[in-house]
């Protein structure tokens, strides 16, 4: 059930979801994004609905951290340097097989968005993201 909307930077809107129970749900989530300035577009978004976030620059980061087994839901970037986002996706699921990872990518061709979802993402998105999409995704994800 929706429950508020407000706008959080140009384009980013921000959705706070109730639980079956009526009480705010809370997830973990992991970002890992190269790009500072959608990195932080994405931890902006996902604080603003209540939700704890996790920043990475790069898989590698994310992988040596030891926080897969706390996290809700993983949302990386395609085309990250070094471990690009493919490599992470499936990094992940070696070690935690139904971890949900939402993949997004800059590059708008049909087959990006197909190899993700094809290497067991959740969803796939071309960059700008809805954000209201992005939110749903995550949230149905858990």
């Amino acid at each position: 059930m929706m429950r508020g909307l407000s706008e959080i930077g140009d384009n980013l809107i921000a959705i706070a979801f109730e639980s079956g129970d009526g009480r705010l749900s809370i997830l973990r989530i992991a970002v890992v994004e190269d790009e500072e300035s959608f990195r932080e577009s994405l931890e902006g978004l996902f604080k603003a609905v209540g939700h704890e976030v996790l920043l990475y620059l790069s898989g590698e980061d994310f992988m040596q951290s030891g926080r897969l087994a706390d996290i809700d839901c993983l949302v990386t970037d395609f085309g990250l340097t070094g471990m690009n986002g493919i490599d992470l996706l499936r990094a992940a699921h070696a070690v935690r097989p139904a971890v949900p990872v939402i993949m997004i990518t800059a590059r708008p061709e049909p087959s990006i968005l197909s190899r993700a979802l094809a290497a067991g993402a959740y969803r796939a998105f071309t960059k700008p993201v809805n954000s209201s999409e992005l939110l749903d995704a995550v949230r149905a994800a858990k």
